[in-house]
């Protein structure tokens, strides 16, 4: 014991030595924690439902961010029971495994979104961007009637899943091909809604700002809260390595 006392006594007097010990622990720990990294194939476990984006809840996903909106919406639900029983099933990592960027948020000064698909109605919805007041008194949320009025110019989808492919998003080279067509068949329910709910399952095609006339951002935009959280059914997920 005293030779152990004399030993720690003196690596707390010499800086050099403590220094290198210090590294030492702090590699060891770095090699444990990083290594086993390399030898799995992903960190996320796949859950069945989970699939990429289409592109008009693309499109909108794109205008919820110009707009800011994850500055005061979080997309993740903590595994708390004041949280579960207000917002739904926790978050799975596997729900953002095509989002770049995630949308987590880190704040809420509105109310947690990851859920929010089909738990309003798209008139809800769209009064709600109008009129944040006219459906919840309290809110202190910007109106955005503006969206209802510009048509949604997205560009060439195309290029954008191109993108999202080099990034890992699994589009095939028939969603690549039929992205302008599919935003179109989506936005208004017109076109083959059936091959893109085939390459998109429980994607919603309608007219979700009741103006059939035109396709706007307020369109996208609802398209893409719509979509939040419908895609797994939580009664019977399971990873899908747990699974088997």
């Amino acid at each position: 014991m005293a030779s152990l006392v004399q030993g720690h006594k003196k690596i707390e007097r010499n800086v050099t030595l403590l220094g290198a010990l210090a590294l030492v622990v702090v590699a060891i720990g770095g090699i444990v924690e990083i290594a086993p990294l390399f030898w799995i194939q992903s960190t996320v476990a796949k859950v069945d439902g989970v699939r990429p984006y289409t592109p008009l809840e693309l499109a909108g996903r794109n205008i919820y961010i110009r707009e800011g909106c994850y500055s005061c919406h979080s997309q993740m639900i903590r595994p708390f029971r004041d949280e579960t029983e207000r917002y739904g099933h926790y978050s799975l990592a596997a729900e953002s495994m095509y989002d770049h960027p995630f949308q987590w948020g880190s704040s809420r000064t509105g109310p947690d979104l990851a859920r929010v698909g089909n738990r309003y109605s798209d008139e809800w919805h769209v009064q709600h961007l109008e009129d944040p007041r006219a459906v919840v008194p309290e809110s202190i949320m910007p109106p955005y009637a503006f969206l209802a009025e510009r048509d949604l110019k997205p560009g060439d989808m195309r290029e954008h899943l191109r993108t999202l492919r080099i990034e890992g998003v699994p589009y095939t080279d028939d969603d690549i091909a039929k992205a302008n067509d599919d935003l179109s068949t989506q936005a208004g329910g017109e076109g083959d809604a059936a091959d893109l709910a085939k390459r998109y399952p429980k994607a919603q095609s309608r007219d979700f700002d009741g103006n059939p006339g035109r396709v706007t951002e307020m369109d996208a935009i609802v398209a893409y809260l719509q979509g939040l959280g419908t895609q797994i059914d939580f009664r019977v997920a399971a990873p899908r390595e747990q699974a088997k």
